[in-house]
């Protein structure tokens, strides 16, 4: 018999999430049951649940920042056991035969990844996130969480973590690279450890200096308030590679201009306007400008393995399913340091 799992459901567009169920699928040979623990918010939670990016297919139950137990697997899962430390990402499934998904970057498969939630799994059912009490998930989805990160610090290493490590890893970020992370959040400061951890240079530009003191404390070497005019030229051409977590309109051309001979910027956040840049920013020190998602599976492990070795987590604030919608509000004015954490057990 299928699974009703205690969740938190977005019911319509502009709506508070209120509790409720959500139905999982009967666990197949192939598949792992697990119990939710912490399931970490990001930005991607909020505007799907308000209906402000594409079509949604309400109610829709949101998450995608999964850190959990094993509690039950398939007759031929061999690679995970009840009491399992284990973590659910951006996906649960993918075509499997692309060339992406061959090459172990799932997350560009050609027919489109499946996404953990407001999407169709291969029962046909829309997929369900982790604001709930248990998710299933094929065993191939499945991330092991090395002993040495807190469940409650490992959440958002599934989005958050893995979004920065993979382009990190990409521009090849290690000592005598110059790396810039744009924004000081739930993404930048995860980019901040795991480029510090690397052996890179690192610089904060954010708004205001308010975050200056975890920055350094995080692993940064230098950090400046993008607020004053005087920094884009004083650090015009230093940064071999340039991070931009934020999702707010920013003039990229000011940002290009600090990138060295060949430095390239990655966007990692999605602005809601379309960008603007002139060519000549590119041309006259053959600069790139690049966009990354989150990593494949492989590559996911690789970096939960990287944040066990190196005693990496994500600093988080732990709620309980009753303030979600409140806690979505500070969310959206910044008011977290740096992480909202849901203890799922409180659904």
């Amino acid at each position: 018999m299928p699974t009703v799992a205690r969740a938190y459901v977005a019911p319509s567009p502009g709506t508070d999430l209120a509790p409720g169920t959500v139905e999982r699928r009967d666990l197949g040979d192939f598949d792992v049951m697990i119990a939710n623990r912490f399931v970490g918010i990001c930005h991607s939670d909020i505007h799907t649940a308000r209906g402000d990016w594409e079509s949604v297919n309400y109610p829709v139950v949101v998450g995608h920042e999964i850190a959990g137990v094993v509690e039950a697997v398939g007759d031929l899962v061999t690679r995970y056991a009840v009491g399992d430390r284990v973590g659910v990402g951006c996906f649960v499934d993918s075509c499997r035969e692309c060339s992406s998904c061959r090459a172990g970057e799932e997350q560009y498969c050609h027919k489109g990844a499946t996404s953990t939630y407001n999407s169709f799994g291969c029962d046909g059912l829309p997929t369900a996130g982790g604001y709930s009490t248990h998710i299933v998930v094929d065993h191939n989805y499945v991330l092991r969480i090395p002993d040495g990160v807190r469940l409650e610090a490992a959440a958002p290493l599934l989005c958050a973590g893995i979004t920065m490590y993979s382009p990190l890893r990409t521009w090849r970020a290690g000592p005598r690279k110059r790396v810039a992370i744009v924004g000081m959040g739930g993404l930048g400061h995860m980019g901040v450890k795991l480029a510090s951890a690397m052996g890179a240079e690192i610089t904060v530009l954010s708004q205001s200096l308010k975050k200056q003191e975890d920055a350094l404390r995080f692993g940064a070497t230098s950090y400046y308030a993008t607020s004053e005019p005087a920094t884009f030229e004083y650090l015009k051409g230093q940064f071999d590679l340039i991070i931009n977590t934020v999702s707010a309109d920013i003039e990229v051309d000011a940002y290009l201009s600090l990138l060295a001979l060949g430095g390239t910027m990655v966007l990692v956040g999605l602005p809601s306007k379309p960008l603007s840049q002139r060519a000549w920013s590119l041309i006259e020190m053959r600069r790139n400008l690049a966009g990354s998602k989150m990593g494949g599976i492989r590559q996911t492990q690789e970096m939960l393995d990287f944040c066990g070795a190196h005693g990496l987590g994500a600093e988080v604030e732990i709620i309980r399913a009753e303030q979600i919608n409140e806690a979505f509000q500070q969310v959206l004015a910044s008011d977290v340091r740096y992480r909202f954490v849901i203890d799922a057990e409180t659904f």
